[in-house]
This record gives C-alpha cells, sequence and structure tokens, in this order.
C-alpha cells in the first residue's frame, strides 16, 4: 500500500484554533514505507509544529486516542512520542499530558544565528588557515605527472614473489602490530642498502620505517623545534615538506636557491636562529641543481654554529645518469646534525606508502620514541615483503633498469620540446631525476597552461606552484618516468597547441 491519509476526530481539544481535518490532511504514513511508521508520525509531527501547524504550548491528545485517530497501535505513537519529546519537540506534564514545548529547538537555533551573545561556529586558527591553503600535487596516471615512476616496467612478478616470501617467513607474526620503528628486518635491509648507495653509514637502530616522507618532516619538526621556531625551506621547493612544518607549528622561511643549491649566506641573513633546514642537496626539489661542496660545508658549518639540524630529503638520489650517486650530505657529516629521508614510492610504485628516517645515533632513541607515539605503522606484510625485495637481487636490478629507462624518456622529452615548442618552452637534460623543469616566456602563465592541460589529460604542475617566497618562477614542471617515448612525443604536441591557444588568448 501507499501513503494514504490519517483521519479521525479530536474531541479533546489541544490542536489551537483550526480543526482537526486540516492537520491530519498532512499526516500521511508508507504503511510499506522503508522508514519505520513511529519515525514518520515524528517526522510529520516535527514539520507541522516548525511551519507552525502545531501552535507551541498546544496539548495534544492522548496516545491511546490519537493511535486511534491515525488508524495505527498505541505502541507506535508512544513511540513517535518519546522520539520528539527526547528531541526537545513535546513536553511532559505529570498529570496534565503532552505539550508542544513553547520554545522548540529550532527556535533557540535561530536566536544563535541572528546575534546575542551566541559564538560562531568553528572557525579556523591561523595555522589552520595556512594547511588548508596547501594542495598537495597529486600523483595520477595523467602524463607529465612529476614524481611518477614507471609502473608499465615494474616487476610484478619479482613483487609477488617477495610478498609470498614474506607470508611464508612472518606467518601469523604479520597479523600483529609490527615493531613501532618498523619492521626489523626491514631496516636491516635499509641499513645495508644506504651505506653502499648513498654513503649513509648507519645501524639498524637509527632507521626508523614510514609512510611517506612528509611524515618524516612533521616528526622531524615536532621533535626538534617549538611552535612558533624558524626553520629554512626551499624556495621554489616542495609544497608539502612546507605544509608538514608548519602542521607542527612551525614558521617556515623561504631560503632562495640557485645552480648550487639553497643560498646559505641568504639563509643566515633571514634567519641565523632557524631550528631546522629542510633540503633536497642531491637533486633539488624542483629545479633540479645538485649542492655544491661549497655549500655542504658552509651548510653544517651554519647548523653547527647555530645548533641547528638539518632534514635531508632524498627523494630520488637512485637516479643519476652520469657517474656515480652523489654522497648523501649525511655521509659528510659523520652523522652528527643530518637527519636522512628516503623514500620507496618513487623507486617503486606510489602506492606503497613506505619511507625512512636515518636518524643520528644520539637522536636515534628519541626519533623511535617520536615514532612509538604517533601510532600510524605502516602494515607490516608490505614491511615484510619489501624486506625481502630489498634484501635479494630484485631491488638494486630494478633501480639499473630504471636508471636506463628514465634517461632514454628524458632524452625523448626534451628532443620532443625542442622540435614542437623551441623558443616558448626552454628545458635543459639534467643528469638525475624523474623530472625536468622548463622555463616558459613570461607572456604565457604557467598557471594557464596548467589548467588548460589537465582538462586534456596532461598532469604536469606549475612552477610557481612551488614558489615559498613572493617571486614565482615561470614554467613547467615536466615528469617523464612513466610514458614511454611514443606517448610523450604525442603529449608534447598537445602541450604545444594548449600553449598556443594560451598565447592567443593572452594576444
Amino acid at each position: 500500500m501507499g501513503a494514504r491519509p490519517l483521519t479521525g476526530r479530536n474531541r479533546g481539544g489541544g490542536w489551537g484554533r483550526r480543526p482537526p481535518a486540516a492537520f491530519l490532511d498532512h499526516l500521511a504514513v508508507e504503511r510499506d514505507g522503508a522508514l519505520p511508521i513511529a519515525a514518520q508520525i515524528a517526522r510529520r509531527l516535527r514539520d507541522l509544529m516548525l511551519a507552525g501547524g502545531l501552535a507551541r504550548g498546544a496539548r495534544l491528545p492522548a496516545t491511546r486516542r490519537l493511535a486511534a485517530m491515525l488508524e495505527v497501535s498505541r505502541t507506535t505513537v508512544t513511540a513517535a512520542v518519546d522520539i520528539l519529546t527526547a528531541e526537545g519537540f513535546l513536553e511532559a506534564r505529570h498529570g496534565s499530558g503532552t505539550y508542544v514545548a513553547a520554545q522548540l529547538p529550532a527556535d533557540r537555533l535561530a536566536r544563535a544565528s541572528t546575534g546575542g551573545t551566541a559564538t560562531p561556529g568553528p572557525t579556523l586558527s591561523r595555522r589552520g588557515t595556512l594547511l588548508a591553503r596547501d594542495s598537495p600535487v597529486a600523483s595520477t596516471g595523467r602524463l607529465f605527472t612529476p614524481g611518477l615512476p614507471a609502473l608499465d616496467a615494474f616487476p610484478l612478478a619479482e613483487w609477488r614473489r617477495a610478498l609470498a616470501r614474506a607470508l611464508r617467513a612472518g606467518g601469523s607474526g604479520l597479523l600483529h602490530l609490527a615493531d613501532p620503528r618498523g619492521w626489523p628486518p626491514l631496516r636491516h635491509a635499509i641499513a645495508d642498502y644506504v651505506g653502499p648507495a648513498r654513503g649513509v653509514a648507519c645501524a639498524a637502530d637509527q632507521v626508523v620505517v614510514l609512510a611517506s616522507a612528509r611524515q618524516a618532516v612533521l616528526l622531524a619538526g615536532n621533535l626538534l623545534a617549538d611552535p612558533g621556531d624558524r626553520v629554512w625551506v626551499e624556495d621554489p621547493g616542495y609544497p608539502d615538506a612546507h605544509s608538514a612544518l608548519r602542521a607542527a607549528g612551525l614558521t617556515p622561511v623561504p631560503v632562495p636557491v640557485d645552480a648550487a643549491g639553497i643560498d646559505v649566506a641568504a639563509g643566515r641573513r633571514l634567519a641565523p636562529d632557524a631550528r631546522l633546514a629542510a633540503v633536497t642537496p642531491s637533486h633539488q626539489y624542483p629545479l633540479g641543481a645538485i649542492m655544491t661542496l661549497e655549500r655542504r660545508v658552509a651548510l653544517l658549518d651554519w647548523a653547527r654554529a647555530a645548533g641547528a639540524t638539518i632534514l635531508e630529503d632524498d627523494y630520488d638520489g637512485e637516479f643519476r645518469y652520469g657517474g656515480r650517486p652523489i654522497t648523501a650530505l649525511y655521509g659528510l657529516d659523520g652523522g652528527d646534525r643530518v637527519l636522512y629521508v628516503g623514500s620507496f614510492s618513487k623507486v617503486m610504485f606510489p602506492a606503497l606508502r613506505l619511507a625512512y628516517l636515518v636518524a643520528p645515533p644520539r637522536l636515534a632513541e628519541a626519533v623511535a620514541q617520536a615514532r612509538r607515539a604517533a601510532h600510524a605503522e605502516p602494515p607490516a606484510l608490505t614491511q615484510a615483503a619489501l624486506a625481502e625485495f630489498v634484501a635479494g637481487d630484485a631491488f638494486t636490478q630494478h633501480i639499473r633498469r630504471m636508471r636506463l629507462l628514465y634517461r632514454a624518456r628524458q632524452e625523448a622529452l626534451v628532443a620532443a620540446i625542442r622540435r614542437h615548442l623551441g623558443g616558448v618552452l626552454v628545458v635543459d637534460p639534467s643528469d638525475a631525476g624523474m623530472h625536468l623543469v622548463g622555463q616558459l616566456d613570461r607572456a604565457v602563465a604557467d598557471h594557464a597552461v596548467v589548467a588548460a592541460g589537465s582538462r586534456v589529460g596532461l598532469g604536469m604542475t606549475a612552477l610557481s606552484r612551488y614558489a615559498a617566497g613572493p617571486s614565482p618562477g615561470n614554467g613547467l614542471v615536466l615528469g617523464y618516468a612513466a610514458h614511454d617515448a611514443a606517448a610523450i612525443e604525442e603529449g608534447v604536441r598537445r602541450l604545444a597547441r594548449i600553449v598556443e591557444v594560451v598565447q592567443r588568448t593572452r594576444g
């Protein structure tokens, strides 16, 4: 049956000045509806009260009489009345009956919204406003998305075997919470890898496994600086790192970057008392500069004199195409004032969500305690499988293959840009990384090109997006690792048409 009006006659009064039919015509229940009948009655009576159809202070008929009028059981009506009483729409008076409340909940809400002494609803703090303004660059499957690895060339068969070995070896132990510092075999595998590969000589007890490099920045900010303290950040630099530092209550100080890396002299002038410096010395993000030895020594000298700590994000240090990989700043420091951060998301695949932090020996226990307090351990099975993958030959072989592949794809991108966008977008090859920065003609706004490109499947980002200070650049950050030469060629043709349209529109 469908809806039908509830009929009956009220001889007991209490309905206000209008006859009962004027109200009952508005009341109908769905006998076979999804919502229980008691809830339907409560909702319809509530609507009548809010609309003024039931006057404030009016007495309702007894539940037995109301049930007869509505042709439902008394239990159902009692349940509806109980709902409305609990919500504050009805009030029971001992020995007298049930009445519409003289002051409905909506009355109180209305007064609060129209002034008086009521406080406004939740508002963002100053720090919350800054955090809400940040919009991290998302890793998608779009062409030219920065940081996206070659998923088409990932050794899935080897990864499946690593998962199977981890399950056999770990068994039900993988169903428990892991050591909050990370799965011990994985920490040992990381320590064994970063020593010879990146010059980061460390013990497994210095390694903490995390979900992301951003989490490492947040942990370091919370542990090594107090709210309000100033910290150096690269300008332009990685927005996720900046937002993580703000989330820790710190004040990022943009320090300019040039071809030699972060300008230490400028940092000394801008914030000599900074407690922390977040840098990407092996391949500056996004510009790609490799910090010179002179700058590295100057940065370490400043940190020692200022009592500061350096957070080194080595996000893609494995991918260097000319000569040996650059030794990490941590190795030059000797494990004193540098925290080293590495990530597997770019080396392996983004959904892995595993990174790590290597702390100096004197900070290792404090970092482990801070990690324990964070209560955000990555899944034990994923860690165990990665330990199997890194400890064997599959990991190093994969990196070697990707170096060759990424170098070829970078060459394809540079050649295509010079063919189709020469003079408008200037890009130079790099000896490292998974992306290139193309400098745009000043007449073509990078954000306009990116917005138009997103509508046709291109995922590059605007260089101005990475500005931490008042002088944004004008260019495009173009990832090349995830797509083959044919896709890159077609993407650059598409990009050339977009740039032409943007130029014409501005002209």
